[in-house]
């Protein structure tokens, strides 16, 4: 995603080395409940990031939060994700970062969340944005441990 060109292996493996050290901070603590969906999306979420393509990062980051809470903390919820982090006590960020996935996917003619100039010009403001959505994933996948 960088320009559409694949970033170099150097910059791809340190992206990979940095996205696995924050899973590895939460995996050595013990075991832990997880979603199916959401460890499948985890995978996707890594390869975007390696990638450099951070919207995508952003939308799936929130879809994983999104697949472990309603399969691990509240199988039957039927409710939205707004209520969702609300009744599970999750802090603001997490709204934050709902609003901004939900603006990225539902298209305000007036005022779109991403245009292509955003792309190409804010590379650095995205990738900051999109390392913020992963370790908000990550503290969300490991929020339920196990025995």
């Amino acid at each position: 995603m960088e320009h559409l060109e694949h970033p170099s292996l150097e910059l791809w493996e340190e992206r990979r080395e940095w996205f696995e050290n924050l899973l590895n901070e939460h995996e050595s603590v013990g075991s832990y409940f997880v979603s199916e969906q959401a460890c499948a999306l985890i995978a996707e979420a890594q390869s975007c990031f390696c990638a450099g393509a951070w919207i995508s990062v952003i939308i799936l980051a929130f879809a994983v939060i999104d697949a472990q809470l309603r399969e691990t903390e509240v199988p039957y919820f039927k409710g939205n994700s707004k209520e969702l982090i609300n009744i599970l006590g999750f802090d603001e960020r997490f709204q934050r970062l709902r609003k901004r996935r939900n603006k990225i996917i539902h298209l305000n003619i007036d005022n779109p969340a991403i245009t292509v100039d955003q792309q190409w010009g804010n590379r650095k403001e995205l990738e900051e944005e999109a390392r913020e959505a992963i370790k908000l994933m990550i503290e969300a996948f490991y929020s339920n441990p196990g025995t």
